[in-house]
């Protein structure tokens, strides 16, 4: 399980520390677009478990299932942790999160997420507005 908030900054080279008790479950990750402005990094044994328990109830033929899969795989990046806890994140997908040199690292279950701070804040501070709201949604 991967819970906690942590701040890190972007290194030369798109380095990124990840949190000690992240990688102490795993070198090997798997990073591409997340869906509300940060990264989501999955351990790389449970990526294509997470996407096929997302899909297994939708129809191949559909083209919103396809587009899905397009959304997470086309840019999706193997990478692992070095000697030093880090990891380096492709150009490409630090571009598409807009990631510059502030970043929070969240755990989010299953998974983790990268995010450029001042973005993170400002998305998680409109959840909390509304967190009684989207909790009763959840029923």
């Amino acid at each position: 399980m991967f819970i906690g908030t942590y701040y890190h900054t972007l290194e030369e080279h798109g380095r990124v520390s990840l949190p000690k008790t992240f990688r102490e479950k795993t070198r090997d990750w798997i990073v591409t677009r997340g869906l509300d402005g940060g990264l989501f990094v999955f351990p790389a044994d449970n990526f294509q478990e997470r996407l096929h328990k997302i899909t297994e109830n939708h129809v191949f033929t559909k083209k919103a299932h396809r587009d899905f899969i397009r959304l997470m795989t086309n840019e999706a990046k193997s990478i692992e942790v070095d000697k030093n806890g880090r990891v380096n994140l492709p150009n490409y997908l630090i571009d598409l999160a807009n990631l510059k040199k502030d970043l929070v690292v969240v755990g989010s279950l299953d998974y983790i997420e990268i995010w450029e701070r001042k973005q993170y804040h400002q998305y998680v501070d409109s959840l909390e507005k509304n967190a009684e709201s989207i909790a009763e949604s959840l029923q």
